[in-house]
């Protein structure tokens, strides 16, 4: 990826030299002379989710189809920072929709995923705003999204439990009125198709 905003990098390396000096460490030391560039580089790619817009990822691959049955992506990886520590959380998203005439390109999916995910986030509002776009754009009969992630802010820092999962569930239309679909939805996500 390209250094879209050098401006910014620039300004980002000069407070995490600061930062480095803060912490005791000096900044001019062979190991650490790039390290504020490359922080701010890192920072600039983990969050340039900022620069794109999942509804129109969405948008530049729908097509007229009459499928109303449901399909879904699963074992998405997801990357994010959390926006409380700026510590990444990671795992997978597992999607589905039933089109409703229309049905978007398989790699759109993870493709918003990755829009929204690199950003500042927290879990709960991630899940939320993938379906949301989704069922926003798309209008489909409804939306399925569960993410299981990984906190570093919970594995490194605080409470120290290096086992711990966080699930998230966010359904729209049939998934959330009708508990057969949904069930349908939770069993194929637990299943090992593949």
């Amino acid at each position: 990826m390209s250094d879209k905003h050098p401006d910014k990098i620039l300004k980002i390396a000069s407070v995490y030299k600061d930062v480095i000096a803060e912490l005791g460490e000096n900044p001019e030391r062979e190991g650490l002379q790039k390290t504020p560039e490359r922080v701010a580089k890192a920072l600039q790619f983990l969050t340039h989710g900022y620069d794109l817009d999942p509804a129109e990822i969405l948008k530049g691959a729908l097509f007229h189809e009459d499928y109303s049955e449901m399909v879904i992506v699963k074992d998405i990886e997801v990357y994010s920072l959390c926006e409380h520590h700026m510590l990444p959380f990671f795992g997978k998203a597992h999607i589905a929709y039933i089109p409703n005439g229309r049905i978007v390109g398989l790699s759109k999916i993870p493709r918003i995923v990755d829009a929204f995910a690199r950003r500042l986030q927290v879990q709960e509002r991630l899940t939320l705003e993938i379906r949301d776009c989704i069922q926003d754009t798309l209008a489909p009969q409804g939306v399925a999204v569960v993410l299981e992630c990984a906190h570093m802010c919970m594995q490194m820092r605080g409470v120290q439990k290096q086992n711990s999962f966080t699930t998230t569930s966010a359904f729209t239309g049939v998934f959330l009125e009708n508990e057969p679909t949904r069930k349908e939805f939770i069993n194929l996500v637990n299943a090992n198709l593949h």
